[in-house]
């Protein structure tokens, strides 16, 4: 297979995840550098042949995190920002997601969440204005732009949560949303950045100041070209896991038990 075919693979299926997350209300997948190797799978004894096939197939791509999946001896690669499948002598690829039907689970999408995690404790929260709901043991992290509307149902969603301290990165998507960098900087510059941001997606209102304090627009702005933070509303679980979009209360519930039991695992298991 050659590279215009693989091209034009990977083009349709860009394509097709485009229409799903113009369906599912967010513009397009956050995909964040992994920070380290995935922490179960060691890389198996064809790694390094196989990455050196795919470098000279595909020069310039970015090679990741080679391991050997469950399907049909096959191994899974990423590939820039996709995890394809591929044969241990990357003569064959396969672009696409895996589906267990019986669960309806996309497993290809569920392996690329866990590879694709962050270390939270390296991110910058005083970049972050922080709230606090009930005890706050629980831990959020979300990129949002003010002018988002996914974004206010997020926080429209958000009132259903409780026991949650939410760190907000205030992330305007000047492309989108033009007017978006100059309430945000006014919202920071408020003297209550909750109240603020609460009042601004109640009724559209903003504090009286001209947003010209000293505010961390511009680097979380850097921050997020860093990450490589795509959409708004990106949020991020206490384990490191991206979840991309206004998700309902019920699912945020099961992404917090997700990172509580993924918190709870032995140390030995994540080396």
């Amino acid at each position: 297979m050659n590279y215009l075919k693989i091209f034009v693979l990977r083009t349709r299926f860009a394509a097709a995840v485009a229409v799903a997350a113009m369906a599912f209300g967010w513009a397009s997948l956050p995909v964040l550098a992994a920070t380290s190797a995935d922490p179960v799978t060691a890389p198996p004894p064809e790694a390094a042949g196989i990455k050196k096939q795919l470098e000279a197939k595909f020069a310039g791509a970015s090679i990741g995190v080679i391991t050997r999946s469950p399907y049909f001896g096959l191994f899974e690669v990423q590939l820039d920002n996709q995890l394809v499948y591929t044969d241990a002598k990357a003569k064959y690829i396969l672009v696409g997601s895996v589906y267990d039907v019986d669960a309806k689970v996309n497993l290809t999408e569920k392996r690329m969440r866990k590879l694709n995690r962050i270390d939270i404790a390296s991110l910058p929260m005083e970049l972050a204005f922080k709230r606090v709901k009930g005890s706050g043991e629980r831990k959020l992290i979300i990129f949002s732009d003010a002018d988002c509307p996914y974004c206010a149902k997020l926080e429209n969603e958000l009132k259903a949560v409780d026991n949650v301290t939410i760190y907000t990165f205030l992330f305007p998507i000047d492309a989108l949303h033009p007017d978006s960098a100059r309430k945000s900087r006014i919202i920071w510059c408020s003297a209550d950045r909750v109240k603020a941001w609460d009042a601004f997606f109640a009724n559209g209102s903003l504090p009286a100041n001209a947003g010209d304090c000293d505010n961390p627009v511009e680097a979380t702005n850097a921050l997020g070209q860093k990450l490589r933070v795509q959409a708004t509303p990106t949020l991020i679980f206490a384990d490191g896991s991206i979840v991309p979009g206004a998700i309902p209360p019920e699912q945020i519930e099961q992404e917090f038990k997700n990172a509580m039991a993924d918190a709870k695992k032995p140390v030995a298991a994540a080396k």
